[in-house]
């Protein structure tokens, strides 16, 4: 029961959140951590126990999916470079220059301790880089960047983040070993990603063969796929969190959704557009809830001197370390490229100051980081206790709500005036994809309207139909005529209008696949405009019903 009222309690306040936001001017997750603080800070308040397996496992896969989903695939496989040199090669380059940094700011806290530490705190976190950072304030290329760079390291530091346990743990770390563990984990999580949405897709194909199956059923088909991508690449000792990823980039290019009928694929979009806000509140005010515990327990080997001021430069200087370090690898990436281009005689795009700064202040910390870092065992293999356990818990938490509160207040003033001003790329290419679908929708209808009539037709209501003018006239005058004949007529001239516009909506959605197929428009185009289809295709349906 209680945790029946713990969980309705956070669904209320993620709504009230949704709500002030408005009201505070403050970016969402902050605004959930600290409705999260305040309702566990009293003595009295709400305390929740973190079962980080349970954590990871009800948030990420769900959240990764729908991040994954909606990441524009023809964008990240452009910038599929810088994407990897920051999802890979700084994830490494954080490990150790954040290692040595915490264990010379921090004595007590040991080297292997620290490096773990800098592997969980390597990642930066989708769900809170698309909730903090403003799309109409970050260039384009570097919000696909931090997107996609995102998605794809929370697996690379988890990874070396159980490595660092282990050395801690047993006192010997083997590069090599590391390194096939590291392979196996990527490829074999990829694996289970694509497996668990071949096998998503059979079982919507053969629902969609029996017919007469209810929406729902196939709705509950797509909710599972990011959870069975999950267990079964954590069954294999794999990366979960990078087949949640690769099932949620693969499904809208695999065309799965095919197979969904109208009604579920309605039900689908509105459904994970409220999972999506649901999960995202919760996880944050959870995060939240964890915060008044962790700051009542702050470490002695930080509050010798000062009770407060310690703790809280330390963190600032942490959280600091890490967005210089993100700078300086950005900084050595964007001349690389540079340089890479003027070798392949290609024309270089090198980021400017201000964006480069404006990346590495994006790169925020979440909920991985924290189910990560509690994730750590209580004791060493001898019985000790685990070296710095409650100290290196301290800070990750405090590194995630600083970088948290550094970007959503640095960040609008850094990237004001990046982005010039003028129409959206985006919007230019949606009214391209309109303007092509509505080409292709009236191409085949002026083909069906030329071809011959079928036996039964009524002469010249097939022409009509298509024509749209002309059956709106002859419906209103059939409408006023009381003769059965007319009323007949008005109701087949309705029927052929309703098979025509949905002979119109399957040519406009072939043509918006053909064009995503060729890279002409991206998953944002796509989604909007499929979408629309939808709708309208339910509508007809419904008429097509009462008819």
């Amino acid at each position: 029961m209680q945790a029946a009222i713990f969980v309705l309690v956070v669904l209320v306040f993620v709504a009230v959140s949704g709500a002030l936001v408005r009201l505070v001017r403050v970016p969402l997750p902050v605004l959930q951590i600290a409705i999260g603080a305040v309702l566990a800070w009293p003595v009295r308040g709400i305390h929740v126990e973190i079962d980080p397996e349970l954590f990871l496992l009800v948030f990420i896969p769900p959240l990764l999916f729908s991040d994954a989903f909606g990441a524009p695939k023809r964008e990240l496989m452009a910038l599929r470079g810088p994407i990897l040199d920051l999802a890979i090669g700084l994830v490494f380059f954080t490990i150790v220059g954040f290692g040595y940094a915490l264990h010379w700011l921090v004595p007590s806290i040991p080297l292997v301790v620290a490096f773990a530490l800098a592997a969980v705190l390597s990642p930066t976190d989708a769900v809170a880089v698309s909730s903090i950072v403003d799309r109409n304030v970050v260039p384009a290329r570097l919000m696909h960047i931090l997107e996609g760079e995102s998605l794809l390291n929370d697996a690379s530091g988890l990874v070396m983040f159980r490595f660092a346990v282990a050395a801690a743990l047993t006192g010997s770390f083997s590069f090599a070993a590391a390194s096939l563990s590291f392979l196996y984990a990527v490829a074999v999580g990829i694996l289970a990603g694509v497996a668990a949405l071949f096998v998503a897709a059979k079982a919507l194909q053969l629902l969609n063969r029996i017919g007469g199956v209810p929406a729902e059923a196939q709705v509950l088909i797509t909710i599972l796929l990011p959870f069975v991508a999950y267990l079964g690449a954590e069954h294999f000792g794999a990366s979960g969190i990078l087949a949640a990823v690769t099932a949620g980039l693969l499904t809208g290019s695999t065309g799965i959704f095919r197979f969904l009928g109208v009604s579920a694929r309605m039900q689908t979009i509105s459904l994970w557009t409220t999972f999506s806000f649901v999960f995202n509140g919760a996880l944050f005010i959870v995060l939240g809830l964890q915060l008044p515990e962790i700051i009542r327990k702050v470490p002695p080997e930080l509050s010798s001197r000062h009770w407060l001021l310690e703790p809280v430069l330390t963190v600032l200087l942490l959280t600091l370390c890490l967005i210089a370090l993100r700078f300086v690898w950005i900084w050595i990436g964007d001349i690389a490229a540079g340089f890479a281009a003027r070798l392949g005689k290609r024309k270089a795009e090198p980021f400017g100051l201000r964006v480069r700064l404006a990346g590495s202040v994006a790169g925020v910390r979440g909920a991985i980081t924290l189910a990560g870092i509690l994730s750590l065992p209580l004791a060493l293999q001898d019985g000790s206790p685990f070296p710095a356990r409650d100290l290196v818990i301290f800070l990750a938490a405090g590194v995630i709500i600083c970088s948290l509160v550094i970007a959503s207040l640095a960040l609008p003033v850094i990237a004001r005036g990046l982005v010039e001003p003028g129409e959206d790329a985006g919007a230019a290419e949606e009214r391209m994809a309109r303007v092509g679908a509505a080409k292709a929708a009236i191409a085949r209808l002026e083909s069906i309207a030329q071809t011959d009539e079928e036996e039964g037709d009524v002469p010249g209501l097939k022409l009509a139909a298509a024509n749209g003018i002309v059956a709106a006239y002859r419906r209103r005058i059939a409408a006023s005529d009381e003769a059965d004949e007319a009323r007949a007529e008005m109701r087949e001239a309705g029927r052929l209008e309703i098979d025509l516009r949905l002979a119109g909506i399957a040519a406009e959605r072939d043509a918006l696949r053909a064009m995503l197929r060729r890279g002409e428009i991206n998953d944002h185009t796509a989604r909007a405009l499929f979408t629309e289809i939808t709708l309208t295709e339910a509508l007809l349906n419904g008429r097509q019903t009462r008819k």
